[in-house]
């Protein structure tokens, strides 16, 4: 029996700050609303400029540890590559050029790669009642072509509103915020890929 997983993808440029916390968030609130079942999903992230085999920038690991009770001390940064964007179900990036640089390794991606908060933001007019119970990964590909079918219609007041800023060397107030940016645009399509 083959058994099918989504993967889900985030982007960033160095792959220390934005990307990781985002992929830890992302992890523990499946793994908080799906228990046992969050293992049909496997998150990742990459960043345009990886440095590779590092680790999270340390006032990263401070707010994820600190915010949310989540270690991220095993980490490891890794490059973006056209292979990563192929395999993935949804790539979610933390700017507007992250997108683009993924779409531009893999353009047939294009329908899956957003944001974070385009994302959320897309998904705001999204019915739960619209989506298939049941199999878990089809519900969360259903979750992808509803948000990808709302492109144009639910629009944000100025595109940079859909970017995550990077805190890179920057204070620690700076990390914190970029924590609470990804985790409160998560909450929505978590809420909805979990059903």
């Amino acid at each position: 029996m083959t058994v099918t997983t989504f993967d889900l993808l985030f982007v960033c440029t160095g792959n220390i700050c934005r990307s990781p916390m985002a992929e830890h968030l992302m992890r523990e609130g499946l793994r908080a609303r799906l228990g046992p079942e969050a293992a049909e999903f496997q998150v990742a992230s990459a960043g345009t400029y990886g440095l590779v085999d590092d680790p999270m920038e340390p006032f990263a690991l401070e707010a994820l540890r600190d915010q949310h009770s989540i270690d991220g001390a095993a980490f490891r940064a890794r490059a973006l590559a056209a292979e990563l964007v192929a395999e993935a179900d949804l790539v979610l990036a933390a700017t507007r050029e992250h997108r683009a640089a993924a779409v531009t390794l893999q353009p047939q991606a294009a329908s899956r790669a957003f944001t974070i908060r385009e994302f959320d933001r897309l998904l705001s007019v999204v019915d739960p009642a619209d989506l298939p119970d049941g199999d878990l990964t089809a519900r969360a590909r259903a979750v992808v072509v509803a948000a990808a079918a709302q492109r144009g219609l639910v629009r944000t007041r100025k595109p940079a509103d859909d970017d995550v800023t990077d805190p890179y060397r920057g204070p620690r107030g700076g990390y914190l915020t970029c924590a609470q940016l990804p985790q409160a645009a998560l909450q929505r399509p978590l809420d909805l890929l979990a059903g």
